[in-house]
């Protein structure tokens, strides 16, 4: 600084001292601070009054916003964030995976250390980079969304964080309001208060909407959009994968790689990119390096999509649905009971419409895992025999035969496997548990043969008629047997279970129908039973007003292998909820319906059935040997066919028939219906075998227990054989239960004179010549009324089948004189025989042949009606009745002539003589007990004679006869034939038809 500056500086400052000195400067001083102070305080004041106002004013809006908002819980608040829907899985046997029920929206809940890294990462990098920062709300992004509301920006940037989004999603909506947002943001404060943020991470997780799975369902849940998209669990999503998912939230129907079919959709490229966006915010943020970020990026992620994949529902549709409608059942049941009801209060309609709808919605959202009986692999066979199948039948009036069976474990009564039709996409019906149909004759031994045996009315030694018989039942009744034949006069209740035969059935029932003998197939869990079943005799052969499932009638049968205990068959195991509680499990609950040693005799007797009864053709086709016991049914004009049958471990079943009940008879493939349904049974059988065959084929055998004893029983009464019975060879022997055993003798028999017609016998009266009688043994009615005598058309036909040789007949059957002499025979005579036909008048007895006008031999009725000429002579023959009058002698034939008319044969008139068939055929004669012959019997000869007393039914079918059954006398004898000659009846042959109660 030069001394003209320093000067002017000197200069300057003592101008201003002395300016800040002076009086008047302070006096200005003084006056300007008070102005700039009163003025600063003036400023404060109004900007603390102010901003209070402000603040007061937004505090109070908000308050206002919440007003309605109850204070949560914890409690409260975790009940209302972890309440999401979860879909039901289902399991097989064994904790097989079947998969997941059909739901709106399929979700399965998983935990946050199942999660792979990158996934969790993308999510937070995409919808909420402060995640682990904030408490739950952003300041900065609310007041910029405000702003862009208030200023109507065109770009609208989000201001949730995933704590915000879930209190939208799980209580909130989706509403755009002030109010909404309000609440949302004090529920997410309050959320973050109480979780921690890896709980409110995982919630979000599980709760996210993400498009459609690769079997068109909508999914929500990063498990199953991880399963359903690219078929892999969370835990194992690759960053691509991740990033892929991550993405899905803001526009998941359109990201999703599917369409509503399960396809994949031509056009990926909305996915795809929105995948970018979400790996460059990952790589922005972080997450991932360059490297992983290029590599990531130039993935072709469609190559990881999976196929349209089959849901249960479509893959095992049967089951499927039948596992939902039993769950839906137990649960309903299981919510009535929380609230206080019992189960029998479901029999109110409306109240178990509520609980059953209220048991669908918990089924399709609560994600049970529901357990099963039914084992995959044999359940998978069945269902490959079942579509393999050759010899159904044909299809009738565009309807084919249909298909149900079912195989249950007796102790247990699990459902181990079943057939529910042919193709559900045509028939849905479940034909093993929903479909009612008649049973037939395996009605036989759950309400005629088991009750029977545990009442101490029947035996498998007791006897009863097997004849034409008439019953009461409003109007009359008239059972017959398979084709209307197979009558063997009597049987026992072991022959007829046997054989099927149907009489032998009725009657026995008829003993016992006063005990109302269907409760015990209520006891057995027939489900469907009317009142009139009770009385209804033609329940005996199956004739139920309703009809009975496959599995009600299949499990019915195991109770005989339990020894007597019904136990009920079921398929849902038990029932877990989400959380591993679980709340259901399924108890067996016994229930005693006949002894031990009744269910054993009416196993033994069933056993018969397949070792040489009417399902004999069944073992031949078996792949193992097994103590099975069973029985064949055929319902009402051939409609349904079955066979059911048990061993120590399952008991087995099928049924075939038309969903519109059609006639199955007919042969197809060369079989005819009852063995096409036996040969199914055994292909079934035998591939379940071939999965579990300890389980199928048990190595042991049903046991006797106690109180059951061997005892010879005289054939015709089922008593104790007495000398006479004896004699007359009909002694028998065969098991009963110890206090039901014969005590008493027989005394059936008495002396007696008869005489033979054809091939039935009647007592002889005092003016019947004695040439035409045989001495032998009558049947005493006084004791023999226990068979059924009083329902019996024709007591005469009621002889012990094939040991006529015996000599047996009832004092009943009696021919009474029809008043006149008997009309002429017409005779023929061929190679040295003198040949003529059975008298077509019923009272004929026997038949005198003349030589040269001497009467040289006395023909009984019952005998061949032959006579050997010798050389030379005019032969003529007459007919005698049972009070001995005398027809004129028939036309005159000569020795070495074939046939010489004679002039005598003017006592007949030609229509008579037209009558008579002149031929090597058999006439038969149809006698009634006490109304005379009949004139207007058929004429036809016996071959086509239908037996008397059939159904309409019976005159229209032609029952198949087979070459494996035992030889029967039937009462059809060909005369000219040995008298000992026997039809050969088809041990295969269903010989059982249930008639309708109204026919």
């Amino acid at each position: 600084m030069n001394n003209n500056q320093k000067d002017r500086f000197q200069t300057v400052w003592k101008q201003l001292t002395r300016f800040f000195q002076s009086e008047k400067t302070h006096k200005n001083a003084r006056v300007t601070y008070q102005v700039i102070w009163n003025l600063t305080l003036i400023l404060i004041i109004v900007g603390i009054l102010g901003f209070s106002f402000a603040g007061g004013v937004g505090a109070g809006y908000f308050a206002a916003l919440v007003n309605d908002e109850p204070v949560r819980s914890k409690e409260d608040l975790k009940k209302d964030i972890y309440n999401y829907e979860e879909t039901s899985e289902v399991y097989f046997a064994d904790e097989v995976y079947l998969g997941k029920l059909k739901s709106d929206l399929e979700r399965e809940e998983v935990s946050i250390d199942k999660v792979s890294k990158h996934l969790k990462n993308a999510v937070i990098a995409t919808e909420d980079e402060y995640f682990y920062e904030h408490d739950g709300v952003v300041p900065k992004a609310i007041l910029r969304a405000i702003y862009q509301e208030f200023s109507n920006a065109t770009v609208q940037s989000g201001g949730s964080t995933l704590t915000q989004q879930l209190i939208k999603n799980q209580i909130l909506t989706n509403e755009v309001s002030f109010d909404r947002k309000a609440k949302e943001i004090l529920l997410a404060l309050r959320v973050e208060k109480f979780f921690e943020k890896e709980e409110i991470l995982e919630t979000y997780l599980n709760v996210s909407t993400l498009g459609r799975n690769s079997s068109g369902r909508n999914i929500a849940g990063v498990e199953s959009a991880a399963e359903g998209i690219f078929g892999v669990e969370a835990k194992d999503l690759t960053l691509p994968q991740s990033a892929f998912i991550a993405g899905l939230p803001q526009s998941p129907f359109g990201y999703t790689p599917y369409t509503q079919q399960g396809k994949l959709k031509e056009n990926q490229e909305p996915g795809i990119n929105r995948m970018k966006t979400v790996l460059k915010r990952m790589y922005s943020n972080g997450y991932i390096t360059k490297e992983e970020y290029d590599k990531a990026r130039t993935y072709d992620i469609t190559k990881d999509f999976i196929g349209k994949t089959e849901m249960p529902s479509e893959k095992y549709p049967w089951l499927t649905y039948e596992i939902e409608k039993r769950s839906i059942e137990i649960l309903s049941v299981s919510l009535a009971k929380d609230d206080g009801y019992e189960e029998k209060d479901l029999e109110n309609d409306d109240l178990k419409e509520q609980y059953v709808a209220l048991a669908d919605r918990k089924l399709r959202q609560n994600g049970y895992q529901i357990y099963t009986t039914v084992n995959k692999k044999i359940y998978d066979k069945m269902q490959e025999v079942t579509k393999n199948y050759p010899n159904y039948g044909y299809d009738k009036a565009g309807e084919p035969v249909e298909a149900g069976a079912i195989l249950i474990e007796n102790k247990t009564g699990k459902i181990i496997s079943f057939v529910g039709g042919r193709d559900f996409k045509r028939e849905q019906t479940n034909h093993a548990t929903a479909s009612l149909r008649s049973n037939g004759s395996t009605m036989k031994p759950l309400l005629v043969y088991g009750p029977g045996i545990e009442l101490g009315k029947i035996s498998p030694g007791s006897v009863s008629a097997n004849v034409p018989i008439s019953i009461p039942a409003g109007k009359m009744w008239r059972p017959g047997n398979y084709g209307g034949g197979s009558y063997t006069g009597v049987t026992t209740a072991r022959e007829a279970l046997k054989n099927s035969y149907n009489i032998p059935a009725a009657l026995f029932y008829m003993k016992i129908i006063n005990n109302r003998p269907a409760s015990y197939l209520e006891k057995m869990g027939f489900s469907t039973l009317t009142e009139g079943d009770y009385s209804n005799p033609a329940m005996s052969l199956g004739a139920m007003t309703n009809g009975v499932t496959v599995e009600e009638n299949v499990n019915a049968f195991g109770t005989f292998a339990n020894s007597g205990d019904f136990i009920d068959a079921y398929m849902i195991d038990k029932i877990v909820s989400k959380d591993g509680e679980v709340i259901y499990e399924h108890k067996a609950k016994p229930v005693n319906v006949f002894s031990p040693q009744a269910a054993y005799l009416t196993l033994d007797m069933m056993r018969d059935v397949v070792n040489s009864g009417t399902a004999a053709s069944v073992r031949n086709r078996l792949a193992f040997s097994s103590d099975w016991a069973g029985k064949t049914g055929t319902s009402q004009n051939y409609q349904d066919a079955w066979f059911v049958a048990t061993n120590p471990n399952v008991s087995f079943g099928t049924w075939l028939g038309y969903d519109t009940p059609k006639s199955l008879q007919g042969t197809y493939n060369g079989l005819e219906y009852n063995k096409r349904n036996m040969y199914y049974w055994a292909d079934l059988i035998n591939a379940a075998y071939k999965v579990e065959p300890k389980l199928v084929d048990p190595d042991k055998r049903f046991e006797m227990p106690g109180g059951i004893v061997s005892r010879s029983f005289c054939g015709v009464s089922g008593l104790l054989p007495s000398s006479s019975c004896q004699k007359a060879g009909l002694v028998k022997s065969d098991l009963f239960i110890a206090k039901y055993a014969p005590s008493r003798a027989d005394n059936s028999f008495i002396d007696g004179q008869y005489v033979s017609v054809g091939s039935k016998r009647y007592a002889a009266l005092p003016q019947t010549p004695g040439e035409f009688t045989s001495g032998g043994f009558m049947l005493n009615p006084e004791s023999f009324g226990d068979i059924g005598l009083k329902y019996v058309d024709d007591p005469g036909s009621v002889i012990p089948g094939s040991e006529k040789s015996g000599g047996v007949v009832g004092t009943k059957a009696k021919l009474n004189d029809n008043g006149k002499a008997p009309d002429p025979l017409s005779i023929t005579i061929s190679n040295g025989k003198i040949t003529w036909g059975l008298h077509h008048e019923g009272d004929v007895v026997g038949y005198r042949v003349y030589k040269d006008g001497k009467k040289v031999a006395s023909i009984n009725a019952g005998e061949n009606l032959v006579y050997k000429v010798g050389s030379g002579g005019s032969y003529y023959v007459t007919a005698v009745d049972i009070v001995g009058k005398e027809s004129a002698p028939s036309q005159h034939v000569e020795s070495g002539a074939k046939k010489t008319s004679s002039k005598e044969d003017s006592t007949k008139n030609k229509d008579d003589r037209g009558k008579d068939k002149i031929v090597n055929e058999v006439k038969k004669t149809d006698s009634k007990e006490e109304n005379g012959p009949d004139k207007n019997t058929d004429k036809q000869p016996e071959k086509d004679i239908q037996p008397e007393k059939e159904t309409e039914t019976d005159k229209e079918k032609d029952p198949v006869q087979d070459k494996d059954q035992n030889k029967e006398n039937t009462d059809k004898e060909i005369q000219g034939n040995d008298k000992d000659q026997g039809t050969v009846n088809d041990q295969e042959q269903e010989t059982d038809k249930a008639e309708d109660e109204e026919e």
